[in-house]
């Protein structure tokens, strides 16, 4: 015993970064969980399911034009005014001619609120025109 006195205790100087790297790959599961949904618009639209519906290729000039069961008019995310649509619309087909639209609505929207919308895009010349459909 007389050894373990006489002795100084090193000092252990070494940083453990197990619980640091334990830590950042819990937050990257968290991000690659979350990032999705955050991309996703928080309108809620409860969409009319197809049977025979193809994915969308991914362009670069693309609009989404959402109708809720409220009969609420959203470009992308922004509620507009069906007057304030049209000018918009015409603004991004004026930048981009090759401008992709895709029509998602409620399937508790009529009909004739669906076509008002669509004979507004078709009127500004648009060919890129698409009507989204929900999945079953």
């Amino acid at each position: 015993m007389n050894n373990l006195k006489g002795r100084k205790q090193k000092l252990i100087a070494e940083i453990n970064i197990t619980p640091f790297t334990d830590v950042i790959l819990v937050l990257l599961v968290i991000f690659m969980i979350t990032t999705p949904l955050m991309m996703q618009s928080g309108i809620k639209v409860n969409a009319q399911k197809a049977v025979n519906a193809k994915p969308l290729k991914n362009t670069k000039a693309q609009v989404t034009i959402t109708v809720n069961d409220e009969n609420l008019v959203y470009l992308d995310s922004q509620l507009v005014t069906k007057k304030e649509l049209r000018e918009k619309i015409s603004q991004l087909h004026n930048d981009n001619p090759d401008l992709e639209v895709i029509l998602l609505s409620d399937k508790m929207v009529r009909f004739k609120d669906i076509v008002a919308v669509l004979d507004s895009v078709n009127d500004l010349g648009i060919k890129n025109l698409n009507i989204a459909s929900g999945t079953e």
